[in-house]
């Protein structure tokens, strides 16, 4: 793998032929864009998975893998399945035109052609993309200032013996993607809801409002209706709702759910296909807490659970979106996990916690992040 360093998109060129890779590479990265490179359709996917490139353009014919197989994959993951798409081909045979056509890709580019014609159709398809994304932003925002929709709320919630604050930067503006919500149940227990709506493509982010609020409202709903406070039961109830509704069978959402409990100054987790939590104690140690479930809708059983946390003065509790971990700085390198959790041991116990996280995403980002951004945490006063 080897990767140009530059500030355009980031596209995935998957190719066998080291020497049609290179060019490619060649002028692809001359015309402003970033390179990654994989040798077959297996590599490809594990690179996908990491980076989340904007475009992927793949060769048809490679050993172990091949593109079709490569697009199938792709097509079978609900975080990469939207991704733009381009079959490299050395034919320009009806047959193979037709297949890929019939898994959902943009174009196609004959190896032959020239520089200006790739770099063509690479900037038509992303500046196509482009206009889509400035038409949804627009109807979306309408749509959402007309229903007075809020997808974070405006002000934090007030719980005795706890401080919860957060913090929430919509991509490019756009409502939606992420949301966040406080249930306050009773005088003595606090629900704690963060979620992300799946789908990187801009007709997922037209219907992220709605997803967030129907979510939102079912969470409502369980616990309005039960004593039982436990998180996995919210997200098994939630979870059976989303399954059977055929509105949103398409649609993945990740959702962590905390339960404070300040009587017994206990923190219930349960998460479904969410980062982990990271825990902090007041003595800087670090431990994170991660959740077997599967994504809301994925599977009519979720098979959540609970994991509970006890808390001591002084002891954190931080709720990530992945958003963070997957942002990219200028070299187009990911911020990771294992740099976040670093960061949070750094953090000082002084300072405002909130405020030093929020400062290094954009530092490391310069200000352009590419994906929605949430972060919340909980401190035990």
């Amino acid at each position: 793998m080897e990767k140009e360093k530059s500030q355009g998109n980031l596209i995935l060129l998957v190719e066998d032929e080291l020497n049609i890779a290179k060019l490619f590479q060649y002028n692809l990265s001359r015309a402003g864009y970033n390179i990654l490179l994989a040798a077959n359709g297996k590599e490809g996917f594990e690179l996908a998975s990491k980076n989340k490139p904007d475009l992927i353009i793949s060769d048809i014919m490679m050993p172990e893998v091949d593109g079709f197989e490569f697009r199938k994959m792709l097509l079978n993951n609900p975080e990469l399945r939207n991704i733009p798409f381009i079959f490299l081909t050395a034919k320009g045979e009806e047959d193979d035109i037709l297949k890929g056509y019939d898994l959902e890709i943009e174009d196609y580019i004959i190896k032959t052609a020239s520089p200006k014609v790739v770099i063509a159709k690479v900037s038509a398809v992303l500046k196509s993309l482009e206009k889509e994304r400035i038409k949804v932003v627009d109807e979306v925002q309408k749509a959402a200032d007309t229903m007075g929709t809020r997808v974070v709320p405006d002000e934090f919630p007030k719980f005795l013996d706890f401080e919860i604050k957060h913090w929430h930067l919509a991509y490019k503006q756009i409502p939606g993607g992420d949301f966040i919500d406080y249930f306050n149940i009773d005088e003595n227990h606090l629900a704690v809801v963060l979620g992300d709506v799946m789908g990187k493509r801009w007709g997922a982010w037209y219907f992220a409002v709605a997803y967030a609020g129907y979510v939102r409202t079912a969470t409502r709903f369980v616990l309005e209706s039960t004593k039982n406070f436990k998180p996995s039961e919210i997200l098994n109830k939630v979870n059976d709702s989303v399954f059977k509704d055929e509105r949103i069978s398409d649609v993945f959402i990740t959702l962590s759910i905390i339960l404070l409990d300040r009587e017994n100054n206990i923190a219930k987790y349960s998460g479904a296909g969410d980062l982990p939590i990271i825990y902090k104690n007041s003595e800087g140690e670090i431990k994170t807490f991660h959740s077997k479930g599967l994504l809301l809708g994925f599977s009519k059983e979720g098979t959540y659970d609970d994991l509970e946390i006890k808390l001591n003065s002084k002891d954190q509790i931080f709720m990530i979106t992945d958003g963070f971990t997957e942002s990219r700085n200028q070299n187009g390198e990911m911020y990771g996990e294992e740099k976040l959790l670093k960061f949070i041991k750094s953090i000082d116990p002084n300072a405002d916690s909130l405020e030093q996280l929020k400062n290094e995403i954009l530092s490391y980002t310069n200000q352009q992040p590419e994906d929605d951004l949430s972060i919340i945490v909980i401190k035990k006063l």
